[in-house]
């Protein structure tokens, strides 16, 4: 079966070049065009995505959208496609990038290397965060230290190290500021307002 690959992007030169790396293979993906995350939902209703190779100009002003949007496809891959600078917390929420100055080979090794990864996943990474990981969570994106965090919960550092893997494990997310956002959108932690 082929896997299925959407390029979502505004700019046609992109769309164009990464078509052509990805129609010129023997790998045979199946390619589907999306220039909003709209047209990802629409094509998702169709069909299984395997991969969404995505520039992330789609998504920074529409990161509550996007949030929605990837937890409904839990078993898509979202590689970023740098074309500019974005902010790391941006860049946080992709499964992986790869760049403009990258060579074909890479790009398609970068894929495969997604495709393959997901297909080894049995649980995947989005699984639901247990109560310790939340409370572990919504310490570390408030600023606190592993050891304040242990102090707190009564468990040890090392326990609160492998809450914070298996918490990045669950999903898909390493940078602080990137759980921030994940805490936030998903109502573990509220930003007051005034």
């Amino acid at each position: 079966m082929k896997p299925n690959i959407v390029i979502a992007d505004p700019y046609p030169l992109i769309y164009e070049g990464l078509f052509h790396i990805l129609s010129n293979t023997e790998n045979h993906f199946s390619i589907y065009k999306a220039t909003t995350l709209n047209e990802i939902q629409h094509i998702q209703h169709q069909t299984t995505i395997d991969i969404v190779l995505i520039n992330p100009i789609l998504v920074q002003n529409n990161i509550e959208q996007f949030t929605k949007l990837k937890a409904s496809m839990e078993r898509t891959n979202w590689l970023a496609v740098i074309c500019a600078y974005f902010p790391p917390a941006l860049l946080s929420l992709f499964s992986g990038q790869i760049q403009l100055s990258d060579q074909p080979n890479f790009i398609l090794t970068t894929i495969h290397k997604h495709i393959e990864t997901d297909h080894q996943q049995e649980v995947g990474e989005h699984q639901f965060l247990s109560e310790r990981e939340i409370d572990v969570l919504k310490l570390l994106v408030t600023g606190n230290s592993n050891k304040e965090i242990a102090d707190k919960l009564n468990i040890s550092a090392h326990t609160v190290i492998s809450h914070r893997k298996n918490i990045s494990l669950k999903t898909g997310i390493k940078s602080l500021s990137g759980l921030t956002i994940y805490a936030v959108i998903k109502n573990i932690i509220f930003i007051d307002t005034y």
